[in-house]
C-alpha cells in the first residue's frame, strides 16, 4: 500500500478555499505518483476556528463527504478524509470520514476525547459511539483524532480488534511536539501495527502547529517524517508482513491477561 499524506496549512474558517486546496493537491499528487491511499489532517475544512464553527461547519457531513466521494472516484484512491466540524442534531462534532476508491463512505468516527486546554468542550460535543475498525482492500484499520492519542486504551482496543494500520489525524501544537513524537512511537510498539499520521502546519490564533506527519512501522521505526514547519507531501509504502512478523516474534497479544488488569 502506497500513501500520500497532506501536511496542510489550513485557511482559517474558509471551507471552500480548503476544499479547493485539497482537490488541487490530490489531483496533482495522484497524477505524479502511484498512490493507493490519501491521508488528510484534522479539521482541515475550517481549522480550529471554534467560535465560528456554527457558521462554517458542515451539516450532516455535507458538502464535504460528497466532495471526498467524488474525488475518490475521479482519482481512484481511498481517502482517509481527516476530520471536519460537523453539525448534527443540534450538536457539533469533530467527525472523521473514510471513503473508498469507489466513492463509498466506509467509516465515520466522532472524536471522543475533547481537549480542555483548547476549550473544545465549550464548542464541540464528544463522540458517543464505541470506536471500531474498518477495511480498505481487505486490511483492517483504525482511526483516532489528535488528543485521542493520549489514551492508549483506545488504540489498544483497535489493535485487539485486528487493526494492522491506525491513522492519527491531528492539529497538534509545536509546544507539545515531543509528546507527539513519543506517543506515536509508543502506540506503534505496544500495538505492533503501523501508525500513519497527518498533522497540520502553520499558525492560528498564536498557536503554531508542528507538522511531523509520519509513517511508523510495527517495530517503532520511523520510515518517513515530515518537517516541523512547512506544508508538504509525504509519500511512503507499508509492508503488512512486518505486522505479522512483529506479532509473531514478540507475542504481546497472546501474553495479555486482561482479567487481571
Amino acid at each position: 500500500m502506497r500513501y500520500a499524506i497532506y501536511q496542510m496549512d489550513i485557511v482559517p474558517g474558509n471551507p471552500e478555499a480548503n476544499r479547493l486546496k485539497v482537490k488541487t493537491w490530490i489531483e496533482k499528487t495522484v497524477s505524479m505518483n502511484d498512490i493507493d491511499i490519501i491521508v488528510l489532517p484534522e479539521m482541515w475544512t475550517t481549522g480550529y476556528t471554534l467560535a465560528e464553527l456554527n457558521e462554517v461547519a458542515d451539516e450532516e457531513e455535507e458538502p464535504t463527504c460528497s466532495f471526498l466521494q467524488q474525488l475518490a472516484r475521479d482519482n481512484q484512491v481511498h481517502i482517509i478524509g481527516g476530520s471536519i466540524a460537523n453539525k448534527r442534531n443540534g450538536k457539533i462534532n469533530n467527525t472523521a470520514i473514510v471513503v473508498n476508491s469507489n466513492g463509498e463512505k466506509v467509516y465515520k468516527y466522532d472524536k471522543i476525547h475533547l481537549v480542555p486546554m483548547l476549550d473544545e468542550p465549550t464548542y464541540l460535543d464528544g463522540g458517543e459511539e464505541k470506536v471500531c475498525t474498518f477495511e480498505l482492500d481487505g486490511v483492517k484499520m483504525g482511526l483516532i483524532i489528535c488528543y485521542d492519542l493520549r489514551f492508549p486504551e483506545l488504540t489498544r482496543s483497535l489493535a485487539v480488534s485486528g487493526a494492522e494500520v491506525i491513522y492519527i489525524v491531528a492539529e497538534w501544537p509545536s509546544a507539545r511536539k515531543d509528546h507527539w513524537k513519543a506517543l506515536q512511537l509508543a502506540r506503534a510498539i505496544e500495538n505492533q501495527c503501523y501508525i500513519i499520521s497527518a498533522n497540520r502546519v502553520g499558525i492560528y490564533n498564536n498557536v503554531e502547529f508542528c507538522g511531523l506527519s509520519s509513517v511508523i512501522n510495527p517495530w517503532g521505526e520511523i520510515q518517513t517524517l515530515g518537517s516541523d514547519h512547512h506544508e508538504e507531501t509525504i509519500i511512503d509504502s507499508i509492508d503488512l508482513q512486518k505486522v505479522s512478523e512483529a506479532r509473531k516474534n514478540v507475542p504481546i497479544f497472546e501474553s495479555r491477561v486482561p482479567k487481571l488488569y
